[in-house]
């Protein structure tokens, strides 16, 4: 097996590991975290329905201004942030935060933090 393939595969296994444990109800939905080298990207999930509820990310129409020039850092949590404001909308509270294959540092840690400050709970 060459070695794109074998990253790949433990890419998805991680990513089933987490999976496995991690579901989604209309109550309490599940936060989805994205991450590439240049944007991240975040979706609340109904897993009995099988609907994103809600979306932000770096690349949303309104938000790409305000983030010009900025490191992923910064725009990890306001995405966060943005986040959190659309759940309350729609009187969403609570989540279950799935960070994929990710490890909990660094970017989806930052995410994750201002989805908290926003006032979403998990």
């Amino acid at each position: 097996m060459d070695r794109d393939k074998r990253l790949k595969l433990r890419r998805w296994r991680r990513k089933q590991r987490v999976r496995a444990k991690i579901f989604g109800t209309p109550d309490k939905p599940r936060l989805s975290v994205f991450r590439s080298n240049k944007h991240i990207y975040a979706q609340v999930i109904d897993d009995i329905k099988a609907r994103t509820l809600i979306c932000a990310g770096t690349l949303d129409t309104g938000l790409m201004d305000k983030f010009k020039g900025k490191p992923l850092g910064e725009k990890a949590r306001e995405v966060g942030l943005v986040l959190a404001k659309r759940c309350l909308e729609k009187d969403i509270k609570e989540v279950v935060f799935d960070k994929n294959r990710f490890s909990y540092h660094g970017n989806i840690k930052k995410l994750a933090e201002g989805a908290r400050e926003g006032g979403l709970q998990f």
